[in-house]
Order: structure tokens, then sequence, then C-alpha cells
């Protein structure tokens, strides 16, 4: 499988030139329209430790009915649609790229109350890099991811790039049966991810699709003696493992990593609803338990996350869409079943914007807590 890299000195400062590594193939993408968005790795800048922040959910200012956000006489073409019962709402007829800050308030609980909001027809990936991360930052200070790859100009854009050129996204999974795996955005953060806005450049014809399940929904599901056994435990999350990956394949870590201990069951702070937060892709041990228990423990609760589909939502990508989903309420896959060798079934690429949030509180209380 082909991993192309190239170092390339760019001129940050006439004083001090930033080296980045390509991702891509040069040859390959030379009229392409996103070119500038192609991944790359700088090999250089580090980070110090995320600095904890008060945070103020949007959607606690939110009209609860989203009169302006959902009105058709402020979006005459505005569709809105649920796209099952229980988690995904998709809405054309109306522009991310023009909404105000009320109508974004709204949006945020929106989100919060449905898991993911899929917008078709958008013209988001068209308006430049500067006003793309000023509508994410109305959600919550922006992530720079530790190990993966971004955009040229912008370390706050995580590439999302899967081709003929660069398979580094299949070749982790390929001792696997299948390429999914369902994860929240770096939940090991002391104050792990809102909101994330996602947008593909590139999209296969077909294939290439996200799914995203409903922590609300399959918390919900247990039997309220899990529920109540759940609601006092943390369980550890930790980003060591994604770290020593990244330095085993010779990626470079700008930030090192951490890990946390978060309420296995938090509270959305604008909706007051109960959710599971744990996940296959970085949630690895309940603080507490025995090592068989928690083992056990978390096999069912994975089990149940990846495995709900009457709790899921499968969305097909198309030229112009972008996707925004709550971490604290969702975990989601992409899934990747095309063959990035056939130039018909094309290329997907594409990068996400993912704010902060608040430091999980669970029931009672329960906080997340961690050594310093």
């Amino acid at each position: 499988m082909a991993t192309i890299t190239q170092t390339q000195t760019t001129a940050a400062t006439e004083s001090a030139p930033l080296k980045l590594t390509l991702a891509y193939q040069e040859e390959i993408h030379e009229e392409y329209k996103y070119s500038a968005y192609l991944p790359v790795y700088d090999t250089e800048t580090t980070f110090p430790p995320l600095k904890p922040f008060e945070f103020n959910d949007r959607g606690l200012i939110a009209n609860k009915e989203k009169p302006n956000l959902l009105s058709k006489e402020n979006a005459p073409a505005l569709k809105v649609i649920n796209l099952t019962p229980g988690i995904g709402t998709e809405i054309r007829g109306l522009q991310l790229s023009q909404l105000n800050d009320i109508q974004k308030d709204e949006l945020a609980l929106l989100i919060a109350e449905r898991g993911v909001v899929v917008f078709r027809d958008q013209d988001f990936k068209d308006i430049g890099i500067e006003k793309q991360k000023e509508f994410g930052r109305h959600f919550g200070p922006l992530h720079i991811h530790p190990v993966g790859a971004h955009v040229k100009e912008s370390q706050e854009l995580h590439n999302i790039y899967l081709g003929s050129d660069n398979e580094y996204r299949n070749r982790r999974r390929g001792n696997r049966l299948t390429t999914t795996g369902y994860h929240s955005d770096v939940s090991y953060e002391r104050q792990p991810p809102g909101i994330t806005i996602l947008t593909l450049l590139s999209v296969p014809p077909t294939g290439g699709d996200t799914a995203w399940e409903s922590q609300t929904a399959a918390y919900a599901r247990l039997s309220p003696p899990i529920q109540a056994l759940l609601e006092n435990l943390r369980a550890e999350h930790s980003g060591f493992p994604q770290a020593e990956g990244a330095r085993r394949d010779g990626l470079f870590v700008r930030r090192e990593p951490v890990k946390t201990e978060h309420p296995i069951v938090r509270v959305h702070p604008a909706t007051g609803q109960k959710a599971l937060f744990v996940n296959p892709g970085f949630t690895k041990r309940i603080v507490g338990l025995k090592d068989e228990e928690s083992e056990a423990l978390l096999k069912l609760l994975f089990h149940h996350i990846t495995f709900g589909q009457d709790f899921q939502v499968r969305v097909k990508w198309e030229e112009g869409t972008v996707a925004l989903w709550d971490n604290r309420v969702t975990s989601h896959t992409a899934i990747s079943d095309y063959n990035v060798h056939v130039p018909q079934e094309g290329l997907r690429h594409g990068f996400r914007i993912t704010t902060l949030a608040e430091r999980p509180r669970g029931v009672n209380g329960l906080e997340s807590r961690w050594d310093e």
C-alpha cells in the first residue's frame, strides 16, 4: 500500500521557514481544484498541553423552537427531514455560510438534540480557510490534532484523505475484518470535543459513507440496574496508543499524549440528556473495577454501540455535503468500502474542524479527573 511522502520547505516567515512533509503525490493532483487542502505534516511545530478554559454551550441561549434557523420565511426553499426517528437530520435550502449568530446558536441546539445534522448543496468548501475557521470558532475553541495530517495553511483543519497515493487510513486496519471503527473524536482530551464539522472536497460516486450512532439512545436502551451502575463509574480514555502508533509509523507527534478519566454517563449541558461516553477507539478501562470486570463491561458496551443499527444512521456523501455532529452524544465511523486503485471509484478527501467543549460532567456532579 502506497503512502507517498516528500519533504518540502515552505516559508512561514522570513526568519522561520516551515518544513512540511507531503502526504500525497503531487503529479496526481496538478489540476485538482482543492490542492490547497491536500494533506501535509508540519514536522517541527510542537504544542504544550491544552489548558483548561471556560466553556459556555451556544445551545443554552438558543430558542428551543428554532424559529430563526428553521423558518421558511428566512429560507423559502428550506427542506428538513429526519433521517431516522432517533438520530440524524438532513437540511436543504439553507447555506451554512450565510447563517447569523442567532441561527448558529439554534443549530448548536439542533445538533445536540439530533446528534448529527447533514447540510446538502453547500458552498462551505469554497468560502476559504479563514471563514471556515471563523464559522467553527462560534461553537468553541478549535482543536489541533496531536498527530494527524492537516491542511498546508492551517493545522486546525484536520485532513481526511484516502486515495491511491496514500492508504494510511486503511493500512492501520489491514489486519481487521472491517474498516469501520466507532469513536468519538479525541475523547482523551481533558475537555474533549463538542461539535465537529466535516466537509468532503472529493467523494467517490458510491461508497465512503459515514455512520453515526446515538449515545443517548444507547444509554436509554440499557436496563435500569446497568444504568445505575454506569452512572457512578469513570472510564480511562487514552491518547497514548495513537501517539505511539504515529511514532512507530514515522509520523510527527506535535503534542504529547494524555489520558483522562471521564464519567461513563455524561449529561449534555444544553439538553440535560444522559449519554454513554465510551467508545472503542479511545476508551481503555473502567476505573475501580478489576481487569476481568472492566473488560467484560466494556465488551458489552462496545458491542452495543457498534451493532445497535436501530439507533444508527448512515449518510451518503454527495457534492456540497457538510455534516456537523456533537461528539458528546454520538460516536461515528468512516466506511472505507471502495477500491482506491480504481479511478472510477474516486478519491475520498476532505477536512474536519473540531471544536472543544466543557469538562465532562456526569450524574450527580461526577466530573472528569486526571493526574497533573
